[in-house]
């Protein structure tokens, strides 16, 4: 399917690996022109020129923190006039309620609420000014189902969901549409960090704590960047335009929700 979007640009947070990577690889596989951010200078830049040699697309990357607000300013600098924002940014760690203070929820704010919040605030009236835009904002399956360990993750995502909720129907008249993509399980780094302390408290490998999560999942597997990537290009396709404001889980079944 031609997504109609050849010669448009987009910026994806944190691209250099994992979810993000395969979003990026899936719009440059589109023909979208890129800005890739991630912390790492040299792993965004090895995945940035893997892009350009395999797709000919033009990719700048910007390496910083976009949780700073230093960071977003040089990111949103160099991406003024973009027609795709895919946010991204990697989720607090696991633990107890009784675990967290003040500071570690204010962290959890910045990267996983204000961060996306400030790039559509910055982004959406360049969108709004042309006739079209796409966002895509990749939170988690948490903002249906909490998961007990993730509360750092689940309040902050969950209220970048309210804000898109309200901020989506607010452009869409302008051809602008903002939509969530949740997450499940998949085969990248964050899997690792989630099942290697399951690992570790049942004394049994990595690979046997993998295979009893995956058993969980009725599609009896990890999704993979690469499926993951190509549904978020659908959604900042010219075939989405009438996809607004909603929180589409890619986890295989693994939600166990009726709607």
């Amino acid at each position: 399917m031609d997504l109609g979007i050849a010669g448009k640009r987009a910026l994806v947070c944190a691209s250099s690996k994992g979810l993000g990577l395969g979003c990026a690889q899936a719009l440059a596989a589109a023909g979208v022109d890129l800005v890739m951010n991630a912390r790492g200078a040299e792993v965004l830049e090895a995945a940035a020129e893997a892009i350009r040699a395999a797709h000919g697309v033009t990719v700048t990357t910007v390496a910083c923190d976009v949780t700073t607000q230093a960071g977003q300013a040089q990111v949103i600098e160099a991406t003024q006039g973009v027609d795709i924002l895919v946010t991204n940014a990697g989720g607090p760690p696991p633990g107890l309620w009784s675990d967290w203070d003040r500071d570690d929820f204010i962290h959890a704010l910045d990267a996983n609420m204000l961060t996306p919040i400030a790039f559509m605030k910055a982004l959406l009236p360049g969108m709004i000014d042309k006739g079209w835009g796409r966002v895509v904002n990749i939170t988690s399956q948490s903002v249906r189902a909490p998961i007990p360990a993730l509360g750092l993750s689940n309040a902050a995502r969950t209220g970048l969901t309210g804000y898109v909720a309200g901020t989506s129907r607010q452009v869409a008249p302008f051809g602008v549409t903002i939509n969530n993509l949740l997450p499940g399980i998949h085969a990248t780094d964050r899997a690792n960090a989630l099942d290697g302390p399951v690992a570790q408290q049942k004394g049994i490998s990595l690979e046997e704590a993998r295979a009893e999560r995956a058993a969980t999942i009725p599609a009896r597997r990890y999704g993979t960047p690469e499926e993951f990537g190509a549904t978020c290009a659908f959604l900042c396709s010219q075939h989405a335009g009438f996809i607004v404001g909603q929180n589409l889980l890619h986890d295989g079944g693994g939600t166990n929700l009726t709607m």
